[in-house]
């Protein structure tokens, strides 16, 4: 399955050395309920009331030579022949995508993760360079597009550290959270992350505040999740939304989060890709920013600080595997 299946499907994709974290002790099933007369402010810390994470694929020149998503329609050319077309289309992310959303960041003093594929980073250096030195944590996002699901132990962990070795030697920076390619990572993955020191990963969709998931091993990784509709390229090539359409979905997440923000912990995700930062989608999205920016307690986050966070604060949710993922064989204790 190629990654432009997963679109099809609705899914879509895209500091230096690590500290060593403490293991948090498992919780019980009562401290998952919280009150509701809690006061604002409480479920995180500095007086917040509901930290808002953005993240920005940076993928340029990571997708298939053939079959890659694009607004030309589908188009596989004979053997030898080249989409132009399609290869300019994934460029634009380097050449204005993403020093446009950046300088919009630059203006809201607002700092982000950038999940980071390795073949883009070997491409573009000056480009991933300047995303971190522009104050942004530069997190992992695969080797390339190539199906990671499928991967074995072995193949899906050099796939990874590959990534991460080349953010490494051209940022200087070491990722510590993972986005796999179209959120598909293998039934390996966590444990792969875990081998490799990672803090975090983006890869789960089941709640709407961060989490840890403790591992067969009795390791444990946070979940900082991921937001399926929050994400221009759900919005734009899923859904073939306006730009105004998008920005009603936008505030209305925000909104119905900020009043649940209340009594609970909260947070919301937004995901930007490099080659969708267009005029008229970045001009969309300063609006969103001015909308939200106006609201009481509400702060940015990237996504390794939620993750420190989450990960030393004993009112954080655990979870076992198995409950993430119930019935997949692979994450249920055996029994003797």
């Amino acid at each position: 399955m190629h990654r432009r299946d997963l679109f099809k499907q609705g899914l879509a994709a895209g500091a230096g050395a690590i500290a060593t974290y403490a293991m948090m002790r498992p919780q019980s099933a009562q401290a998952q309920t919280r009150s509701n007369t809690v006061k604002p402010g409480q479920f995180w810390p500095d007086g917040i009331r509901m930290p808002v994470s953005l993240s920005l694929m940076f993928e340029t020149g990571s997708q298939p030579a053939t079959g890659a998503p694009t607004p030309f329609g589908n188009f596989t050319p004979p053997p030898g022949i080249y989409d132009l077309p399609t290869i300019t289309w994934y460029r634009y992310g380097y050449t204005e995508g993403v020093p446009r959303i950046l300088d919009v960041l630059d203006k809201y003093k607002i700092k982000i993760t950038s999940h980071m594929s390795g073949r883009t980073v070997e491409m573009y250096p000056d480009r991933a360079r300047e995303i971190v030195q522009r104050g942004h944590e530069a997190a992992a996002h695969g080797w390339n597009w190539d199906n990671e699901f499928n991967m074995t132990f072995d193949e899906e962990k050099a796939f990874i550290k590959r990534n991460v070795d080349m953010i490494y030697k051209v940022t200087g920076q070491r990722a510590v959270g993972y986005n796999a390619p179209g959120l598909r990572g293998s039934v390996n993955v966590l444990n792969v992350l875990n081998d490799l020191g990672f803090l975090y990963h983006i890869d789960d969709v089941s709640r709407d505040e961060p989490f840890i998931v403790k591992l067969l091993n009795g390791k444990t990784i946070v979940v900082v999740p991921y937001a399926v509709y929050m994400n221009d390229i759900r919005a734009y090539e899923a859904r073939f939304f306006s730009s105004e359409q998008y920005l009603i979905e936008l505030k209305n997440s925000f909104d119905r989060l900020y009043e649940e923000s209340a009594y609970r912990r909260r947070m919301m995700a937004v995901t930007m890709h490099d080659r969708l930062q267009r005029p008229e989608h970045v001009q969309t999205f300063n609006e969103f920013l001015e909308y939200i920016i106006k609201k009481p307690g509400v702060t940015f986050m990237k996504k390794i600080d939620i993750a420190n966070f989450a990960n030393n604060d004993p009112n954080t949710i655990r979870e076992n595997i198995a409950d993430v993922y119930p019935n997949v064989p692979n994450f249920e204790k055996k029994t003797t």
